[in-house]
């Protein structure tokens, strides 16, 4: 479905979508055209390239692959896709602490080339990160225009300060906030919110059968105070329509989904499932709830009987396990400093 951007738009929007490329929605979503805006870097940095280094990396016995510190200079040239590649996220901004670092780039990239690609890339961190970057097949993308970086453990360390250099290309430097994860249980209608060992409940109502919301964690996209959201885009029934803005929007996935504030949920939160696949809150909760929110919080699904969310979905990194994740990785992990 539809929705038009009535307010600014919010930081952290997702890399991933190229220029008014608009996404197709299946049936879980609230709203397509989901594409959001990407972002240039900061200006280049002409010492970047002398500061990046790769990664040397070892072969693990659990499959996982060792780090080193090590950080010689790249032995391979610069590859020329830098030049025109996107960072999601803006110079200066603070986000949830599930948010990965995502680069986007003009044109796929060769898995032969990928390796370069990867040890250009420098992530610096206040915390001593081990991380890696995976190769994401992003909704909207072809494969090899989208890599992700995300920690080893689960989500960053709140307050961790990172500086990512694009090789000679920009530098992009951003700050990890407080935690907040939310965990919307389809099964009770409830959502419990943990922000920084404080925990809260709201009443929700999630997707009705057959229009299940999709299960697993997601990532806050971006944040909007009023969406409008069109059932016509997906060829919903005649029985089964709306078309109308809803307000406290927080965007969770490509394909559509949303946590909102909805009417129905002002009589449904906390007994029963309605929506058309995004989670929705009663009036007098929405706005509070959206207050508390960063763009990059996790919303976590559990209970639902929808597929788990794709990584490349939004920001679906987290639902792959570190295996999985160094699967897709060209360099391996790393340690970064």
């Amino acid at each position: 479905m539809h929705w038009n951007r009535s307010a600014g738009r919010t930081a952290g929007r997702l890399g991933a979508a190229v220029a008014a490329c608009v996404a197709l929605l299946s049936a879980v979503g609230c709203s397509a055209d989901a594409g959001t805006g990407v972002r240039e870097a900061d200006a280049p940095d002409a010492q970047a390239s002398a500061a990046v280094g790769a990664k040397a990396v070892g072969g693990g016995g659990d499959g996982t692959r060792e780090t080193s510190n090590a950080r010689p200079a790249p032995s391979v040239p610069e590859p020329t896709v830098l030049a025109r590649s996107q960072v999601h996220v803006s110079d200066g901004d603070t986000v949830g602490v599930g948010m990965p670092i995502s680069v986007t780039f003009a044109r796929p990239v060769p898995a032969a080339e990928r390796k370069a690609v990867e040890s250009w890339l420098r992530v610096e961190t206040s915390s001593g990160t081990t991380g890696a970057w995976s190769w994401v097949r992003d909704r909207n993308l072809r494969d090899g225009q989208r890599v992700d970086f995300r920690p080893r453990t689960t989500y960053w360390k709140p307050g961790t300060r990172i500086t990512l250099h694009r090789g000679s290309h920009g530098v992009s430097r951003f700050t990890i906030g407080r935690s907040l994860v939310a965990t919307v249980d389809t099964k009770t209608d409830m959502m419990t919110v943990d922000t920084g060992g404080r925990r809260s409940r709201i009443p929700i109502t999630a997707g009705r059968p057959g229009l299940d919301t999709w299960r697993g964690t997601m990532v806050v996209m971006d944040k909007e105070p009023k969406v409008f959201m069109d059932s016509r885009t997906v060829g919903m029934g005649p029985n089964d329509t709306y078309h109308d803005y809803y307000y406290w929007a927080l965007h969770l996935t490509a394909s559509g989904t949303y946590v909102h504030q909805n009417p129905h949920a002002d009589t449904a939160a906390g007994h029963g499932n309605v929506t058309h696949g995004c989670v929705g809150l009663a009036t007098s909760t929405a706005k509070g709830f959206y207050d508390q929110v960063l763009v990059g919080d996790v919303i976590k699904v559990t209970g639902s009987n929808k597929d788990t969310v794709a990584p490349g979905n939004g920001y679906g990194d987290w639902n792959l396990t570190w295996k999985q994740w160094l699967d897709h990785s060209a360099a391996g992990a790393t340690t970064t400093a």
